[in-house]
């Protein structure tokens, strides 16, 4: 696809151009928000506990922007660093995850027979148990750690990108380009990765963005049971586990979390569709 007309379908399409607004802005404000963050996200401010948020002024005068919690911590500056806590992980996730169920099912769609049952019955008891109860299961065996929360990534969300790679690896390998290279001697990883791959991109491009923001759903979720990011970490899950007690006086120490969350996975979610939208090729412009 010529760079001119994905640009003009970027351009055209509202989902992608506000999904990639929101995630652009996600990203800039994680990797800076160490700069960002106007107090040290763990410190205790017992006499400040519960200040409701005192608006942006409170930014450059050293106050709540967005209030407390109950241990006195800026919940703006915890906000914005459990940000970046969640974005590594996901971002950690998700190329693990791409990786490891593409192989797996680029191997299980072009050699077939064994190998294809295998991964295909894989899959299905995966899919068949819920990707958080099984979580809550793998982190309740292994200990709650960074590690042990991106194993839990890989093992519950390899599935989709294993059933669409082989799917698509299915489909091509009967080419007559992929043919030729097979009776002119290429080797089996060769032809994979030179005449197969490049032409399953577009649908793995469009998982991944979704499994982005399914990851980070998912770290909230195990946060919030705190099996996921550890306290006094900073994560958006176990900030709205500890303000949930609070909820009904001290709303904003779960809606500011929440709503980070929201906002986070919305912009991944629009981006994946608005990539489904610009590069299907059923679009003549």
């Amino acid at each position: 696809m010529k760079g001119k007309i994905l640009v003009r379908r970027m351009l055209r399409s509202p989902q992608f151009m506000i999904g990639f607004f929101i995630v652009f802005g996600i990203v800039i404000v994680s990797v800076f928000a160490r700069q960002l963050a106007p107090m040290d996200e763990n410190m205790n401010h017992i006499v400040a506990r519960f200040t409701p948020p005192q608006g942006i002024d409170a930014y450059k005068t050293g106050g709540y922007v967005l209030g407390s919690d109950e241990l006195g911590r800026d919940i703006l500056s915890r906000v914005l660093i459990g940000s970046q806590i969640s974005l590594r992980i996901a971002f950690i996730g998700t190329v693990c995850v791409t990786v490891v169920g593409t192989l797996l099912g680029v191997f299980a769609g072009y050699f077939g027979g064994v190998v294809d049952d295998i991964v295909m019955r894989a899959t299905e008891v995966t899919m068949a148990i819920p990707s958080m109860t099984l979580g809550i299961v793998i982190m309740a065996i292994f200990g709650p750690s960074i590690s042990n929360l991106i194993l839990v990534m890989i093992i519950t969300s390899w599935k989709n990108f294993a059933k669409i790679s082989r799917n698509q690896v299915m489909i091509m390998r009967n080419r007559e380009f992929v043919q030729a290279s097979r009776a002119l001697g290429g080797s089996g990883w060769h032809i994979i990765m030179t005449q197969i791959m490049p032409n399953v991109t577009t649908p793995l491009l469009i998982q991944l963005s979704g499994t982005f923001g399914g990851i980070i759903l998912t770290e909230a979720g195990l946060s919030y049971l705190y099996l996921g990011v550890q306290l006094p970490n900073p994560s958006w899950g176990n900030m709205i586990a500890g303000g949930r007690t609070y909820l009904a006086a001290y709303p904003w120490m779960v809606i500011v979390p929440g709503v980070a969350l929201m906002i986070t996975v919305l912009g991944f979610n629009f981006l994946g569709d608005g990539l489904r939208d610009v590069l299907d090729p059923k679009q003549t412009r």
